[in-house]
Order: C-alpha cells, then structure tokens, then sequence
C-alpha cells in the first residue's frame, strides 16, 4: 500500500462567492480549503462563485495548501458547469456532494476528463447518506482518480433521525464503514464538521475521537479552530521522536539477521516500523508546509 503523506490535519470550508475569505485562507494554518460552489453559496451567486473561485487559484499564494472545490451535483442546474470549470480550475481535487454509487464517480469523472482534467486531479467524495453508507465499498474503488472520502455528518445525522451526541454512538456504524472502505483502497479521509462554534471541549473531544478512529484530519467550518484541529491530528514530538528510534533500531535488527527487536523493553515489529515510517513522513511534511508559511 502507498503511503499517503500529504497533511491534512485541518480541511477548511470556504464559501466561493466570498473572495475576502478566500484571500484570506492564504495566510490561514489550514493543511486545506474547499471552496465551496455548493451549500455555501446561494442560486444566484453560482456563476459568479465559479469565477471568483478561479481567480483564487489563478492569482497563487496558497503554497502546499490542498485546493478543492466542492461542486453541485450533476442533478441539479449548476452541476455540470461546476465540473468543466473545475476540470479546468488548477484544484488539486474536486470534490462531489451526496455521493450514493460508483456510477456518479464515474459520470463526474466523464465530464472532467472530457473537459481537460489534468491526470492527477484527484475525485473526493461526500458521504452523507445513508444509501452512500451502504454503497462505500463500490465507491471507494469507483476510479483511479479518487483520492479521498470527506463525512458529511450533519446530513447524514439529519437522514438517520439521530441525534448529536458527542461520542457520536448514532454514527460510528457509518463512520467505521467509510473508514474500512478508505483504507482498503487507499484514500484519505476527513471527519464532518463539529457545529457548535462555542464549544471548545467537545470540538477537542470531537478531533480526538476522530483520530482514534482513524481519520486523517478534520472538516472545519471556522478559522478559530484551526489550531487545535491541527494539534491533535498532527503527530507530537515525542511521537516522532520515538518513530525514529524504532526505525533506527529495527534497520540495525535488520542488518544483524534479526526480524525483532526491542526496544524500552517493548517488542518492534515491521507493522510497528511502517506506522513509525508514516509519522515521520507526516511530520516532515508539516514542517515544510510550516515553513513555507513561515517564509511567506
């Protein structure tokens, strides 16, 4: 399995109609942005998102941010517009709402190859319904292009008639599901929004749930919480620190004929290597992101 080391600690939701915000996401400490064509702007600012969303892009600054824009769907009026002009936008990902089969990948993924798509635009999927939840093992392995899977779980609590509680019991059938179907195939994914803004604790508890489950990062709606998204899906310099020592010592294993080792009296394996390896690339990865910004 290829391992996946772009950050993606912090996801932030950026309406396209909104061009301040999005001069604004080039200073912000957001592994990425969705600018959003979708439930963030109104009918009549679609046309007038797409461009102001294009001029973004157009006009740099964004460093190692990962750029997606969020498109309506391909059963709505805007929807196929949105794929040519993403096809065409610089994004790194395109990202389709309220996916429910492999065959909406594969018609998105039509009229973005049909439209000049670049072959490492990426396809990223919203996961809201309850028919996607069922449906995410054919989606996850819909395309080559697809990249990653993003839980919508406000829509998603909305059509199971459950309710937000803060460990999430309602969802963690679904959650888990996409999670399976993620790594099977290879695909990030980013855990659903957290709502209540004034809540700090339970945004913390909520980020923390979602890396002990296994997301890759977090979906935001405010740039407020931003620092502590990236805290908690980030790896800890003691983490990192500790990821390398196993390496060193299972290299030195290596050489000596040894496919064990230990390490503070704790056995390392190569299963404990490859999630160590992981870390490490993570967190180089940060750090260039970091630094760029720094030098900005």
């Amino acid at each position: 399995m290829a391992m996946t080391v772009r950050p993606r600690r912090s996801v932030l939701y950026m309406p396209g109609s909104n061009p301040r915000a999005m001069e604004k996401g080039k200073a912000l400490q957001a592994d990425g942005l969705i600018l959003d064509l979708e439930d963030a702007v109104a009918p009549d600012a679609k046309a007038q998102a797409r461009t102001q969303i294009g001029d973004a892009i157009r006009g740099g600054g964004y460093g190692r941010r990962e750029l997606i824009v969020r498109t309506n769907g391909l059963n709505t009026p805007w929807g196929y517009e949105d794929l040519v002009f993403a096809a065409a936008s610089g994004a790194d990902a395109v990202l389709l709402p309220k996916v429910e089969s492999a065959d909406m990948v594969r018609q998105a993924e039509q009229v973005l190859v049909a439209s000049g798509a670049p072959a490492d635009q990426k396809i990223w999927c919203m996961m809201e319904t309850p028919l996607a939840m069922l449906n995410v093992k054919e989606i996850a392995g819909a395309s080559p292009r697809l990249g990653g899977l993003v839980m919508g779980t406000s829509d998603l609590a909305k059509d199971l008639h459950a309710a937000h509680t803060r460990d999430r019991l309602p969802m963690i059938t679904s959650l888990g599901l996409c999670l399976l179907a993620a790594r099977a195939y290879n695909l990030a994914i980013l855990d659903g929004v957290y709502l209540d803004l004034n809540d700090d604790e339970g945004f913390a508890a909520s980020c923390r749930q979602g890396l002990e489950l296994g997301f890759d990062g977090k979906t935001l709606i405010h740039p407020k919480t931003l620092a502590a998204a990236n805290a908690v899906f980030g790896p800890s310099a003691e983490e990192v620190a500790w990821s390398r020592r196993i390496i060193d010592a299972f290299q030195a294993a290596v050489a000596e004929g040894k496919g064990v080792v230990l390490v503070d009296g704790k056995l390392v394996e190569n299963l404990h290597v490859e999630n160590a390896r992981r870390l490490v690339a993570l967190a180089e990865a940060i750090e260039a992101m970091d630094g760029d910004s720094a030098a900005a």
